[in-house]
């Protein structure tokens, strides 16, 4: 078991990362394959071409843009719900390599739910930033992601075990702010149902003795 937790750990990292920048995973991944000297899976030696390389640059770009501008990078969120998650089970499970079909669906399975409860984690987070009217937390949020990107792809790399450590830590922080993401908006959603109510006209009254 331990001799494959380097394995595990990129497989974890790379999944967990691309639930908040799943364009700058694919990026890095490409040049450290290319230009970094690092041997990729046979599944992953794609993201080293030279087009797949400026695409996903390219969209780095974008989605930097993007991300440091409030709403819009809630809106950006809510369109990547459908591109994160799958793209970050579909890593983990080209980064277990040649090992056995059954390993390989548990990988998947596991990475989409890391990359799942990062992304649920970034959105709700980003969501509650961007009610505050200065633009300087959701910048600072921005950047601490893409901080986090590159701090754990390198850690999981050079300390597995550590990554992995840390990785269990945040994902049970993850998890509480989205439990805690829901709390908030049910209530909010009852208050206004409430409010809703109050405010209505009340329904007419029938004539006594019913309808003649």
């Amino acid at each position: 078991m331990t001799e494959h937790l380097p394995e595990i750990a990129v497989a974890a990292a790379l999944a967990w990362a691309s639930g908040l920048r799943l364009y700058l995973v694919l990026f890095l991944v490409g040049l450290a394959g290319r230009y970094g000297g690092i041997d990729l899976p046979p599944q992953l030696e794609i993201l080293a071409h030279p087009m797949v390389i400026a695409a996903s640059g390219f969209m780095v770009l974008v989605e930097f843009s993007a991300d440091k501008i409030p709403w819009v990078d809630s809106l950006w969120d809510a369109a990547h719900t459908f591109v994160r998650i799958p793209g970050g089970a579909v890593l983990a499970a080209a980064a277990i390599g040649d090992t056995a079909e059954a390993a390989v669906w548990a990988a998947a399975i596991l990475g989409g739910t890391l990359a799942a409860v990062a992304h649920g984690a970034k959105a709700g987070s980003r969501a509650f930033i961007n009610t505050s009217p200065e633009p300087f937390s959701n910048w600072a949020a921005s950047l601490s992601e893409e901080a986090l990107v590159l701090g754990g792809l390198w850690m999981a790399l050079n300390h597995p075990v550590v990554f992995l450590a840390a990785l269990a830590a945040l994902i049970a922080l993850a998890v509480w702010m989205i439990v805690r993401f829901g709390h908030a908006i049910g209530s909010i959603l009852f208050r206004l149902r409430e409010g809703a109510r109050r405010t209505s006209p009340p329904p007419p009254r029938q004539p006594e003795g019913g309808i003649r």
